[in-house]
Order: C-alpha cells, then sequence, then structure tokens
C-alpha cells in the first residue's frame, strides 16, 4: 500500500496528527461518496463557463462594488450588525442601491438562502443577491459547508468572533485602512522545512521556492524566511513590523489536538523551532505561533496560511480518521489577528494536503496560487482573487463527479491512485476559505 505525506502534528505527542493515509483508504472513501447533483451541477456549470468576469454575469466589474454589490449575511436577530456598522457604512456608500443586509434561516443551505431572495445557480445577479458575502456569525450557525457552497459563484468572507468588541475592531481597521494613503504592494514568504520531515521538507521546496522564483522581478518587494529562518521570533516580527499592503504567505504544519482547549491551539502555526517528529516529545508554546501570541496591534496586511486547520475545525472531520470537534468553529489565531489589524486571512478548514501545489505527487503546480497573489498584488478584492482557487475546485470535482459517474453507471474503471487523488484533491480545494471581508483589498486610497 502506498502512503500518502502526513499534514498537521499533535500538540500533545510531537509527532504526526494522523497515521500516514493510504492510497487504498482514501479510494475507499471516495467510491462510497455521492455528492449532491444540485451542488455538482453548479461546480459543472462554473467549470465550462470561464468568464473572464469570474463569478459574476458578463459585463460587470467585481472591483466596483457600485456594480457587483455587497451584502453581509446574519441569523435572524444577530447583534453584531451594530458592532460592524463603521464598515457597513462604508460599503453602502461604495455599494450605493447594491448594499443589502441578508439573513440565513436554521436549516438553510444555499439554495433555500438564494431562492428566498429570487436568485438561482449561475452567474451571480447582483441586484438579487450581490457579488460580494460577509457572513457575520458561528460556523455553528452560518455553517461551513454554506460557505463552500455559496462560494461557487459568490465571493464570500466570514467573521467571527467571541465579542462584539472584536467585529467593532475589525469594521475599524478595515475603514480606516481604506481611507490610508496608497502603499506599494509587497510579498513575504514564510516556509518551515523541519528535519526529516517530508510534509515540510515539499512544502518548502515545492511551494515556496517556486512562488518566490515567480514573484521575482517584478517590481515588488518581495522577502523569504525559509527553513533556519522560520522561526516563531521571526514570524512576530514579520507580523508587526511597518508594512501595510504586504501579502504574508505561511507554509507549514498546522497544530492539532484533541484536549478540552482544542480552540486555543488547533490551526496555529508550527514554527521551525520544532525539532522534527524523530524528537517524540509533546510541543512547547515556544515552537508555535498561536492566538495567544498575537499582540494587539498589527500591520494591516492580508495573510494567506498553508497548515492544518489554519482557518477552522468542522463539527465532523471531512476525512477518515481526523478530528471530529462536536462543534465547528473558527481558529483562534486567525480571530485574534483580524481583531488585532489584518484585513483579511486565506487559510483552510480541516486538514490541508500537497495537493493543493503537487499533482501526481511530483510536479509543482503553483499556477493557481500564484495567480491568486499576482491578483492580491495587482490590487484586487480578496474575493475576487480568490476565484482562481475556486476555479480549480470546479475543475477537479467536475472530473471527479464525472469519472465516478462512470465507474457506477457504465462500470468503467478508476485505478485507486487516481481516485484517491481526485478525492483528495477535491475536498482540499473546496476547503480553502476567506475569512474577513472579501472586498478588501491591498494598499488603500484606490477609491471605491
Amino acid at each position: 500500500m502506498t502512503d500518502l505525506p502526513v499534514n498537521g502534528v499533535d500538540a500533545d505527542t510531537g509527532g504526526y496528527l494522523f497515521a500516514a493515509d493510504t492510497v487504498e483508504d482514501l479510494a475507499a472513501l471516495a467510491r462510497g461518496e455521492s455528492p449532491a447533483e444540485r451542488h455538482v451541477r453548479a461546480l459543472r456549470k462554473r467549470d465550462q463557463a470561464r468568464e473572464p468576469t469570474f463569478g459574476t454575469q458578463y459585463g460587470f466589474d467585481p472591483q466596483d462594488l457600485a456594480s457587483v454589490g455587497w451584502a453581509v449575511v446574519t441569523t435572524p436577530d444577530s447583534p453584531v450588525l451594530g458592532a460592524l456598522r463603521p464598515l457597513l457604512d462604508l460599503r453602502r456608500t461604495q455599494a450605493g442601491p447594491l448594499y443589502r443586509e441578508l439573513v440565513v434561516e436554521p436549516g438553510d443551505d444555499d439554495a433555500a438562502f438564494l431562492r428566498r431572495y429570487g436568485a438561482g445557480p449561475g452567474p451571480a445577479e447582483p441586484t438579487r443577491v450581490p457579488y460580494y458575502l460577509l457572513l457575520a456569525g458561528d460556523p455553528a450557525d452560518l455553517p461551513f459547508s454554506l460557505q463552500y457552497q455559496l462560494d461557487v459563484q459568490y465571493a464570500v468572507g466570514r467573521l467571527h468572533f467571541d465579542t462584539l468588541d472584536d467585529y467593532a475592531r475589525y469594521a475599524e481597521a478595515v475603514a480606516t485602512a481604506e481611507e490610508a494613503p496608497l502603499d506599494p504592494p509587497g510579498i513575504h514568504l514564510f516556509g518551515v522545512r523541519n528535519p526529516d520531515d517530508r510534509a515540510t521538507t515539499l512544502s518548502a521546496s515545492k511551494l515556496i521556492e517556486p512562488l518566490r522564483a515567480e514573484l521575482t522581478g517584478h517590481g515588488l518587494s518581495l522577502g523569504t524566511d525559509v527553513a533556519e529562518q522560520a522561526t516563531k521570533t521571526r514570524l512576530s516580527t514579520l507580523l508587526t513590523e511597518p508594512h501595510p499592503g504586504r501579502v504574508l504567505f505561511s507554509a507549514s504544519h498546522g497544530v492539532g489536538t484533541a484536549r478540552p482547549d482544542m480552540r486555543e491551539i488547533q490551526g496555529a502555526l508550527l514554527c521551525q523551532d520544532w525539532p522534527g517528529p524523530m524528537a517524540v516529545a509533546p510541543l512547547t508554546a515556544d515552537q508555535y505561533f498561536a492566538g495567544a501570541d498575537v499582540p494587539a496591534t498589527l500591520t494591516p496586511d492580508v495573510v494567506f496560511s498553508f497548515a492544518c486547520y489554519g482557518a477552522g475545525t468542522p463539527a465532523a472531520a471531512d476525512f477518515g480518521g481526523g478530528h471530529d470537534a462536536g462543534r465547528a468553529f473558527v481558529a483562534r489565531l486567525p480571530q485574534r489577528l483580524l481583531a488585532a489589524g489584518v484585513l483579511g486571512f486565506v487559510g483552510h478548514v480541516d486538514r490541508v494536503w500537497s495537493c493543493s501545489f503537487l499533482w501526481k505527487g511530483v510536479d509543482p503546480q503553483i499556477a493557481t496560487m500564484a495567480s491568486t497573489l499576482r491578483a492580491l498584488l495587482a490590487g484586487q478584492r480578496l474575493g475576487a482573487a480568490m476565484e482562481y482557487l475556486n476555479q480549480r475546485y470546479a475543475a477537479i470535482a467536475t472530473e471527479l463527479v464525472t469519472r465516478l459517474d462512470a465507474l457506477r453507471r457504465l462500470g468503467r474503471k478508476i485505478d485507486d491512485e487516481t481516485l484517491a487523488a481526485l478525492w483528495t484533491a477535491n475536498n482540499d480545494a473546496r476547503n480553502y476559505i476567506v475569512l474577513g471581508d472579501p472586498a478588501v483589498r491591498l494598499g488603500a486610497g484606490k477609491g471605491p
């Protein structure tokens, strides 16, 4: 049997969070899965359309809120709207008649939500439901699955804080950043490469290094910290040094645990300070960067985290052998980052896999991530820049469902390796989400 690279490190043991997955086990899971037909149709339609405006109707400008609209989405009687008022007032001014405040009723999936406002499958119709959607609330009430489904055609972000004060701090930070002078964009790549660890060796050599080569020489401010330089102290410095208008891209293990304090450290970024899997000793707080390490005030950057559980944890694991948390939650680290001044966070719900940047196990495939980063650095709004990742999800999901359909209806064989790769890549691509307002962008002073 073939083992696949292991991602995620257990805080209690210092070893890997899960046993290595086999191709055979993943293929068996894929053969038993039947994706919802309605969702499959939407993905196929998106994959076939490939419109230059991405999720909007042809002729609309996804960079202009007055063209494509903006909405905040909450549960009924949510108390967060008052705390978000500075942000809502800003977006109302920018979107004009296409500004909306929408509600998800208990039990709604994406179809029920859209139907309530007169929208259906297909490109976003801003006069019905705006293109930019900010889900404001707990993923236990506004599920991650709803976010994944809406993100097929809309630019979706999420905010969830434990206090109204944190909602207010985030709203003020975005409003202030958009009034500030324009800063030249930049990017910093932070890549851990730990001894005796295949996962971070792959991400450093097949993700960070190709991204560095791809982004060099385009008039951008580009910094890199890899291996010995990728320490917790260095990461803390990067988050606090003055440099607004920058993407901080991090690739490392995410920390996990089954302890009662799971939410405090699940998704924390394991740094180079970890001695590697051969040490076999519980992690110490000086080896990872967690929510508790976030200072009170940060530079208004966008953070992109390639790490298990970096954005959050679902109530039930998407992959066999994963943690069943019982209640979905947003990771503490991005929650604290956004409350302290970071404008947007891109991360993963549940486990992250090397198929995000490898295909067939060996070849670097960074075009999707590089395009997303280039779009951000060119001043595109975060949700629109994420359409490159969404397009990849649509393409992989379409191929997976086509293969499974041929297997079940026509008896056409598909080998375990191909099926496992497609199924894993599908779930991996689906689970990247935006935390924060999807309409934020690097720099400021760019007008409406």
